[in-house]
């Protein structure tokens, strides 16, 4: 029977997905090979097929019991005989499992790394040669994976040890596969397994059905009031960097009437399968998890990641958010943002053991947990580069994972929404930090240039104190100048060095604009400070005594209703719509043409174009 039959017989489907169809074909050639897909392209095929057509069973190699318990539940569904060895496994189910397996009744069977230091497996693996060894989650062996686990790098001496079901000299062959490696993690894999002259398939990691964004929120109060709103209605997976975090976003939720519940390993085993089930079945539409739930998790419909706190890596972000979408439609992947949530990571990576509870510890061990830790640290320090970020953010994960011919602005994320024209005002702002950049000599770092443009001339290194442009921004704070700069790195006028200096230089692009010769530029601006919060929030009748009009109070409630929906689908705060004082203008005045409508104070010609027809609608409804 051949591939394709057996992927419609047995699997469903009636082609391949792409990159699938040549890793099938490496592995029923007896190749080593390494496998890197996207979350959701389908990469358990490349084991799960040609353990169909082969002599003898498969050994996959799986780290988490509800990955193994997901796909063997799956398998049996179609009619495919699998098993796992797990510790939830009672002895009862072992036995049977073992037994399958030596009478050549299994096509695969799963097992955590842990079970290689099992005897009875051992003999196991004596008494039954494979047809191939397959090692998913590859990424689990390399320091540099953002889920390390020290028992991976046994797996190489353990397939070593493995004879070849057709009989030929060797181990079985090796496949592994892995949704999120950088090239680094590529070469540990290939060396850390003993994979031998392998087949490598690198698969685009661009998922351009999701929508990915990042909300910068003010803590925790913020995040539980508009965690509804991001959910909505859909099916949801919220990820939470604790237990009771998870707890607390899954009761926000609730407390607004929507089916979630929360995941994480402090739970009951019975608890956990219960909303495991719920989700898999759409009877709960929301879980809040710990990063455990969703490792192979098949449900093709969720519309909506959300974060509630920042991931420990780029890694784990992207094969998290990767759950999303995965029937091509649109899916919104959302990161709340608060850097007091970097606290949380690095108690989290200071706490990190590899070497479990009651192990004995030697100074060999403190060594590499401190240098695992340092590793950490820096894929913590990429990920917080990313929620800061001004420039795309899907050319800035793609560039993470090596695709370095990825355009600059996708046009489908939040930095993309939020781009814009610059005035002339904010053109010459732009120029001025540019000239400050190259009248530097292209030498020095974002705070020094950010203090030599401000004129903040304590401590500024002599040749940055006397140059044309020191003080050129004195009117300006040094939090907004460094946030101009990282606009300007983010629309690829400005670049910065990969070393921990992060010296400043003008691109071929910013030397054009500087120059006057680029005279359109459009940047992702940054947010304006957030104005201070009220103890009381004026009502609408109030605000219009206050600004000394007699608009109806009801209109001015529609035109906040609107103004709420507008901000809310821009991501802005309320008042970068409009100000309070000019929903009472409008209110009070009822414009009915747009020449009348820019007449009204706070509607300049930018924001005519933007929202005036929809105003015009809005209050001739009203005074209709």
């Amino acid at each position: 029977m051949n591939p394709r039959a057996v992927l419609r017989r047995h699997f469903g489907h009636g082609s391949f997905r792409p990159g699938q169809e040549d890793i099938v074909r490496a592995a029923l050639a007896g190749r080593d090979l390494l496998a890197v897909m996207p979350t959701g392209s389908g990469k358990s095929i490349g084991y799960q097929l040609p353990a169909m057509l082969l002599d003898g069973p498969t050994l996959v190699v799986s780290p988490l019991i509800a990955l193994m318990k997901d796909q063997v539940d799956e398998l049996a569904r179609k009619g495919i005989a699998a098993a796992a060895l797990h510790s939830l496994a009672s002895p009862g189910q072992r036995r049977a499992a073992e037994a399958a397996m030596r009478e050549g009744r299994l096509r695969l069977l799963y097992v955590a790394p842990e079970r290689f230091a099992s005897e009875s497996f051992r003999r196991l693996l004596e008494d039954v040669p494979l047809a191939r060894f397959a090692v998913d989650e590859a990424h689990c062996v390399s320091e540099w994976g953002h889920d390390f686990r020290p028992d991976y790098r046994a797996l190489a001496d353990a397939a070593r040890s493995c004879r070849r079901a057709d009989g030929a000299p060797g181990r079985p062959p090796i496949l592994a596969f892995t949704a999120t490696a950088t090239p680094e993690v590529r070469q540990d894999i290939v060396g850390l397994l003993g994979l031998s002259d392998p087949e490598v398939f690198v698969a685009g990691f661009d998922r351009p059905n999701l929508f990915l964004d990042v909300r910068k929120v003010s803590g925790e109060i913020e995040k539980r009031a508009i965690l509804p709103g991001l959910v909505g209605q859909r099916r949801a997976l919220v990820y939470a960097a604790t237990r009771k975090s998870a707890g607390r976003a899954a009761e926000a939720l609730q407390q607004s009437g929507l089916a979630a519940d929360a995941y994480h390993a402090g739970m009951e085993e019975a608890e956990r399968t219960r909303v495991q089930n719920g989700f898999a079945d759409g009877s709960l539409s929301v879980v809040c998890a710990t990063n455990a739930f969703g490792m192979g998790i098949d449900r093709p419909d969720v519309e909506a990641v959300v974060h509630f706190e920042i991931p420990g890596s780029l890694e784990a972000y992207y094969q998290e958010i990767g759950r999303g979408g995965r029937d091509g439609r649109r899916a919104d992947a959302t990161l709340l943002w608060n850097y007091v949530d970097v606290r949380t990571r690095e108690f989290l990576i200071e706490q990190s053991d590899d070497r479990g509870p009651g192990a004995p510890s030697s100074r060999s061990d403190s060594e590499h947990r401190e240098r695992r830790r340092e590793l950490d640290r820096k894929k913590l320090a990429r990920m917080i580069a990313y929620a800061d970020s001004s420039g795309c953010y899907r050319a800035t994960i793609l560039g993470y994972f090596g695709e370095l011919d990825t355009p600059r602005a996708c046009g489908f994320c939040g930095n993309c929404a939020r781009r814009r024209e610059l005035s002339e005002e904010d053109l010459l702002r732009l120029r001025k930090i540019l000239s400050g950049v190259a009248r530097s000599g292209e030498r020095w770092g974002k705070r020094r240039v950010v203090a030599m443009l401000t004129g903040d001339l304590e401590g500024l290194p002599e040749p940055l104190s006397r140059l044309s442009t020191t003080g050129i921004l004195a009117g300006e704070s040094p939090r907004t100048v460094g946030d101009w700069i990282d606009a300007a790195q983010g629309g690829g006028l400005l670049a910065a060095t990969d070393d921990v200096y992060r010296t400043l230089s003008l691109t071929r692009a910013g030397r054009e604009v500087m120059s006057g010769r680029t005279l359109q530029v459009a940047l992702t601006l940054p947010e304006p400070p957030r104005p201070k919060q009220k103890k009381k929030t004026k009502t609408s009748k109030a605000l219009a005594a206050a600004v000394g009009t007699s608009a109806d109070p009801a209109s001015i409630d529609a035109l906040r209703e609107w103004r709420r929906q507008e901000a809310a689908r821009r991501s802005v705060p309320a008042y970068v719509v409009l100000h309070d004082r000019t929903l009472a203008a409008l209110a009070a005045a009822r414009p009915a043409t747009l020449d009348a409508l820019s007449e009204i104070p706070g509607i300049g010609p930018a924001k005519l174009e933007a929202y005036g027809k929809d105003l015009l609608a809005l209050l001739g409804a009203e005074g209709g």
